[in-house]
């Protein structure tokens, strides 16, 4: 299984199609081009944690041996950065985690996860420097609702108070954003837009660390399992969800949000395909900042889980703490 040390040498590379970019290969090398053929990006496979195509583009066979060879998967998104495929090259074979997987029938590893999230949101209600009133209670509510859930003995029960922890929170992150509500998939504003995106390009980057141990990423252990929903992906974002809150607010403080790089259709908000990629830069730069985080919390859950070690041994992210 791939190592730490050999893990900070990787990164995922993107190739935005749509902006005329193609991608080949040469040996074992990666090689971007612009619409000019001139060299924009060459890495060697062995560094390459990802590769994220976006647009149309032909697949052929030798990117599909390297991505076996060199366990790197390839995800295809539309312009918009909707998923259309994937092509994974998991960790095969380990029967023994997935029989785990399946026979895990507790709750405790679900409430640590939400635990996490929550303290999380915490710590960034409490870094804002001028706190009104509304967010100093928001920071006792928060503490509260922590307290309540280690004595939740019910999915209902953590799931009710994740979802008043997260209306408590963002309400208060976002106010000075004209926050309205968090409605995922709606796009009924600008920064939900930005938030299904930033939380999508997370989605991808816990997906490709968990292939890495050979996790069946279906079987969940607080999503319930549901047709295609890869459910324990779902479970091991939501600690880093904050990662992707605090850019957006960061890039609405620094005016690199701006309402023209947006079009509405039918009550609909979309990012202009165009202004994608000037997104995707800020975005990705915050999340590869805590990669080794989301790698480290990755494998430090896999051995806890494999190991049955009990819950204080799991892993705990901060988002104060980048590695």
């Amino acid at each position: 299984m791939l190592s730490y040390p050999d893990f900070k040498e990787k990164t995922v590379v993107i190739v935005f199609c749509t902006e005329g970019q193609k991608f080949s290969f040469l040996n074992d090398n990666l090689i971007v081009k612009d619409k000019d053929e001139n060299t924009i990006l060459q890495t060697t496979c062995y560094r390459t944690l990802a590769l994220w195509i976006v647009g149309g583009c032909s697949i052929t066979s030798g990117l599909l041996e390297r991505s076996k060879k060199f366990a790197f998967p390839v995800l295809l998104l539309s312009y918009n950065f909707r998923c259309i495929g994937v092509w994974n090259a998991p960790t095969e074979g380990n029967f023994l985690l997935r029989k785990k997987q399946y026979d895990y029938q507790d709750l405790t590893i679900a409430r640590h996860l939400i635990n996490n999230k929550i303290s999380n949101q915490l710590l960034a209600l409490k870094s804002i420097r001028k706190k009104e009133d509304n967010c100093k209670n928001a920071i006792e509510n928060l503490n509260i609702y922590i307290t309540q859930l280690q004595t939740a003995n019910d999915l209902n029960s953590i799931l009710g108070i994740e979802g008043v922890a997260a209306k408590v929170y963002f309400t208060q992150w976002f106010a000075e954003m004209n926050w309205i509500g968090r409605k995922p998939r709606t796009k009924h504003d600008t920064t939900n837009v930005l938030l299904d995106m930033g939380y999508t390009f997370l989605f991808y980057l816990v997906e490709n660390m968990l292939h890495l141990y050979g996790f069946d990423i279906y079987q969940g252990v607080y999503h319930t399992n549901f047709y295609k929903r890869k459910s324990l992906v779902c479970d091991l974002q939501e600690p880093f969800r904050c990662i992707i809150d605090r850019q957006v607010k960061k890039a609405f403080g620094l005016g690199q949000i701006k309402p023209e790089d947006f079009e509405e259709k039918k009550g609909q908000y979309f990012l202009k395909f165009n202004k994608s990629k000037d997104y995707t830069r800020w975005m990705l730069t915050a999340l590869l900042e805590y990669k080794a985080d989301i790698f480290l919390y990755c494998q430090q859950y896999y051995r806890a889980f494999i190991r049955n070690k009990p819950i204080e041994e799991y892993p705990c992210f901060n988002i104060d703490e980048p590695k």
